[in-house]
């Protein structure tokens, strides 16, 4: 009998901690859209963002134009991504997705990095990219492939991926996100250019690297 009750005892927690669950968000929109405004004035917070009165919104709050120019990837690492996230169309606060040009120079790269809230899907529409993925611990699977124009692939979310240009000429993909505001770790850039810098013999042992060439990275970016 005692143990009858516990089992009721469970599923009473249970179903009333899912009911909680349930009661703590909505996962769709409760509206047609909630265009992001800066102020507060007559406005709710929904997402990160204030919600202009729907009434007031207008095509802008939609559009976007430029996407058709190149980017400029004379840097580094040869390559320049052009967001268009919520912060350059407000109307795509709450509907979950964005878009990026990526361009690439002859032999540049977008360099390993992840987007912690959302998944990518990109298409290739000029050059040839060699693309790839990382799975997570303890497996760490390396999944690639060769795009050319047409080509489609996934990145899940989270995993650190990347796109290496294998031609002499420039490459051109358009990338999906399934977030307003997917956000973007760049993962060299993190770990040798954060600021204030890792202490470098933490960087040194976790890299397995002399501390001259750590020192060095730290001071490249």
């Amino acid at each position: 009998m005692k143990g009858i009750h516990s089992i009721f005892l469970a599923c009473f927690l249970v179903s009333a901690f899912s009911c909680f669950l349930a009661s703590a968000f909505d996962p769709s929109p409760l509206q047609d859209f909630c265009v992001a405004i800066d102020h507060p004035k007559d406005g709710e917070f929904v997402n990160g963002k204030f919600c202009k009165d729907p009434k007031l919104a207008v095509a802008d709050d939609f559009f976007y134009s430029g996407l058709n120019k190149p980017g400029n990837t004379y840097n580094r690492v040869g390559s320049n991504v052009t967001t268009v996230n919520v912060d350059q169309i407000p109307g795509l606060n709450t509907l979950g997705i964005s878009l990026v040009r990526i361009d690439y120079a002859p032999y540049g790269e977008n360099p390993p990095h992840t987007h912690p809230r959302g998944t990518e899907i990109l298409v290739v529409v000029q050059g040839t990219l060699y693309v790839g993925f990382v799975t997570s611990n303890p497996e760490n699977r390396l999944i690639t492939k060769i795009l050319y124009p047409g080509d489609v692939f996934v990145f899940p979310i989270g995993l650190i991926h990347f796109q290496y240009n294998l031609g002499n000429t420039a490459a051109v993909a358009f990338a999906g996100l399934s977030s307003q505001n997917a956000g973007v770790i760049t993962i060299a850039n993190a770990v040798f250019g954060s600021n204030p810098p890792i202490n470098p013999d933490v960087l040194t042992k976790a890299f397995q690297l002399d501390k001259n060439v750590v020192t060095h990275l730290q001071s490249i970016f």
